[in-house]
């Protein structure tokens, strides 16, 4: 979603209210970044995000049929859905998010009850900031909240990946959605992306996520992140062959591609290379916080980065010049571009105390280079998707 000022949730009850006449129901999901772990969820493997404070708001009152009636404060016209004569058809606009995740939590046995909806998202579009997993989130939840279906976190991340992939047609993996589910304060998320395990991991004290915005945009549904995953699959396809119990990237070593790639196609030999080494970098990286040692995190953030750039050519010129801008910056404790690449943004830990430099110094340094004034985001790892308490 594109940005909006939304500092108070009774702003957009006031709205809400004076459209339909009823005190709504807020909700919100966060965005996210990934520390590191890219391209490696729907490879079956281990990731690092954390949600931040920019968020999809919801506010959401029923009504006594089964419509959705859906608007949203950032983009023009109303759109509704029958729930009682349901279909396939996309309209190719923002609203078959939240018409994808109705459907979907509908075929899962979730009888949905009708609800005129209002969204408001801060969440930048195309800066591979996770808006699209937000809105599906936030308004999943929403949704069997004002129905009195009870809500399982695990499962509605699930089921908002599926609306992602099968109804919007973007096959993401599983990260997006469960970081807006499970996100919380103070804290990244390890998560296995085959068994759903996860942990928090604290984050060390004084450091802020600092996301630099390239302001080149990404669109994932124009086939190169769905030709990375087919690369993928090939790859294993191949390798099984000399090892029948692999049913992913993420049940190879360094070792097993070296022993038995050589009939690999090149490309699809560095798209596994960049999995399996990125896989082990997320493990040493939570030990390395674990042990404060932050030189190896900023090592193991350049190291992610160079895999993506050279194996799995994901990024691009304004990417790598964020990342070189970044890592020469007094205070940078780590950079990297984050989210499914071809632009978007880099993720950045930075000492708290060096914040306001590092803003400056980048935006300036980069409009130089680039001709684009860049946004930059600060944020702490925020809590994942739940209810605002009327009285906030």
């Amino acid at each position: 979603m594109g940005r909006v000022e939304m500092d108070q949730p009774e702003e957009l009850r006031k709205r809400f209210a004076a459209e339909h006449g009823r005190r709504p129901r807020i909700f919100r999901a966060p965005g996210r970044v990934n520390l590191i772990g890219e391209h490696t969820d729907y490879n079956d493997g281990f990731v690092l995000p954390a949600a931040i404070n920019f968020y999809t708001w919801v506010a959401v009152s029923a009504r006594p049929d089964r419509t959705l009636a859906l608007r949203s404060e950032n983009f023009p016209g109303l759109a509704e859905y029958a729930l009682d004569s349901p279909n396939n058809h996309r309209r190719h606009e923002w609203s078959d998010y939240v018409y994808g995740v109705a459907l979907t939590l509908e075929r899962a046995g979730k009888r949905l009850g009708g609800a005129d909806v209002l969204v408001a998202g801060e969440i930048p579009i195309g800066a591979g900031l996770s808006s699209s997993a937000a809105i599906e989130v936030a308004t999943g939840y929403a949704l069997l909240e004002n129905s009195g279906q009870p809500v399982e976190r695990a499962e509605l991340a699930k089921l908002c990946q599926l609306a992602e992939n099968e109804f919007v047609g973007v096959r993401s993996g599983i990260m997006d959605q469960f970081i807006s589910c499970f996100g919380r304060a103070g804290r990244a998320l390890l998560l296995d992306c085959r068994s759903l395990d996860h942990r928090w991991v604290p984050l060390p004290e004084g450091l802020s996520l600092v996301a630099c915005n390239t302001m080149v945009k990404h669109e994932l549904a124009s086939g190169e992140y769905n030709r990375r995953r087919e690369e993928c699959e090939t790859g294993v396809h191949l390798l099984a062959e000399h090892l029948p119990q692999v049913r992913a990237l993420r049940d190879l070593t360094l070792a097993d591609l070296e022993k038995y790639g050589a009939s690999l196609p090149p490309v699809v030999y560095r798209r596994c290379r960049h999995v399996i080494s990125e896989n082990s970098r997320v493990l040493e990286c939570v030990q390395a916080l674990a042990d404060d040692n932050l030189d190896a995190v900023g090592a193991l953030m350049a190291d992610s980065h160079r895999s993506l750039r050279d194996d799995y050519e994901v990024s691009c010129a304004e990417l790598d010049l964020m990342v070189e801008l970044a890592t020469g910056i007094p205070g940078t404790v780590g950079a990297r571009m984050t989210g499914g690449g071809f632009g978007g943004c880099t993720i950045n830990l930075v000492r708290r105390d060096y914040v306001d430099a590092f803003r400056s110094i980048v935006a300036e340094k980069y409009r130089q280079r680039t001709g684009r004034a860049p946004e930059i985001y600060v944020s702490g790892a925020a809590d994942g998707v739940g209810e605002i308490d009327p009285r906030q």
